[in-house]
């Protein structure tokens, strides 16, 4: 199910083509102001789209706003600009209430919803970088749907992302997306802003993120970047950068996601996938921090793609962290891969050679299984 990229001045993607599908739903979509509680039905229909993906046999992960919104109304906070220990008092609230409504539209369709809430560092630091797409990982191996936002009661503006769109191409980064879905209160990127402008044209694709692009949408210096049209960009240059397809589209409309086939939308492409794209950045931009070197065996695994596991270990060199990049070696010291090691140093020495279900008594806690997840492994040849 794996999407090829779409050249320029051709038909855009279609929904069905693509496994593994991100959706950012923004706060003006999602809650009433006026009312203080969620669009109910504009929800259920949604959930219903993702639903339709899910049958298809698609992953689906949705990265949600809301929290603040939805829990300034129940502690009868005042309209305009909260502070920042209001803004996280309304997030603690709302995100009880949010993460409610949505394992329930999911659960009337026999979905079950996970909750996660992620900090800047989750996806910036390679150690938790790592524990975040293990647990997304397994949900959608189960079949769950993870829910995602930014953790609000604990972000402070200096280390927060500040908007959702960021924080959604980061997760479909993270998550190994083929396709980013933004929906929002336009129905896509404008030759010129729309209520100025009435001859502004929507551009339906955009091959690749260019200055001229940039400038559409208000250019790099822009005082109406944060939440605005330059956020999305900045998350398309993230998004396919990545590996993944991106696309603006109305989510004002009930079945917002149904409705992408038949435009308009705006789609910006990639002309790599996130597999590749994630081992290049394995393979090219990590600085190694050490070498597992392994048996034949374990070679032979690697090669035929097979993650590494700690019985085909026979040394260890560099004091490495977990998260670190480090070199694999077969045993004649020929560099066979690189890859993002699960454990410390000083564990690995421990469970080195030993079996994977030996783990627990070598390190008197549950572990991975493997040293190294193949997901997490650029081997020559790849």
């Amino acid at each position: 199910m794996e999407p090829a990229a779409t050249p320029g001045g051709s038909a855009p993607p279609r929904l069905e083509n693509f496994r593994r599908v991100v959706i950012k739903v923004g706060s003006s979509l999602l809650v009433d102001r006026a009312q203080g509680c969620v669009k109910r039905a504009w929800l259920v229909s949604l959930a219903q789209d993702i639903a339709a993906l899910h049958k298809q046999g698609a992953d689906v992960l949705v990265v949600s706003s809301g929290s603040i919104a939805l829990g300034r109304t129940v502690l009868k906070l005042p309209d305009g600009g909260l502070k920042l220990e209001d803004s996280q008092a309304a997030a603690a609230v709302g995100q009880i209430a949010l993460a409610r409504i949505w394992a329930e539209v999911l659960a009337d369709l026999n979905i079950t919803a996970g909750q996660i809430l992620v900090t800047f560092g989750d996806t910036e630091e390679r150690r938790r970088y790592l524990n975040a797409r293990a647990t997304i990982g397994r949900l959608l191996d189960l079949r769950a749907v993870p829910v995602i936002n930014e953790n609000d009661t604990v972000a402070t503006s200096e280390i927060r992302y500040g908007d959702n769109d960021r924080l959604a191409a980061r997760v479909a980064t993270m998550a190994s997306a083929d396709l980013l879905i933004l929906l929002s209160d336009v129905a896509g990127l404008y030759t010129a802003p729309p209520s100025e402008d009435p001859e502004a044209a929507l551009i339906p694709i955009v091959p690749r993120v260019t200055a001229e692009i940039e400038a559409m949408a208000g250019g790099a210096a822009s005082l109406l970047s944060r939440g605005g049209m330059r956020t999305k960009i900045e998350a398309a240059k993230i998004a396919t950068t990545g590996g993944a397809h991106m696309l603006i589209a109305d989510g004002r409309v009930e079945h917002p996601v149904a409705r992408i086939d038949a435009g308009p939308c705006t789609w910006f492409l990639t002309g790599s996938n996130p597999v590749t794209a994630r081992k290049k950045w394995i393979a090219g931009s990590l600085e190694p921090r050490g070498v597992l070197h392994v048996d034949a065996g374990a070679a032979r695994a690697i090669v035929s793609g097979k993650s590494l596991l700690p019985a085909g270990v026979t040394r260890i060199e560099g004091n490495f962290a977990r998260g670190d990049c480090v070199i694999i070696r077969n045993a004649q010291g020929g560099e066979i891969g690189r890859g993002l090691v699960a454990y410390d140093a000083s564990e690995a020495v421990l469970i080195a050679g030993r079996n994977s279900q030996d783990i627990e008594s070598l390190l008197g806690e549950p572990g991975r299984a493997t040293l190294i997840h193949r997901d997490d492994m650029a081997v020559a040849g790849d």
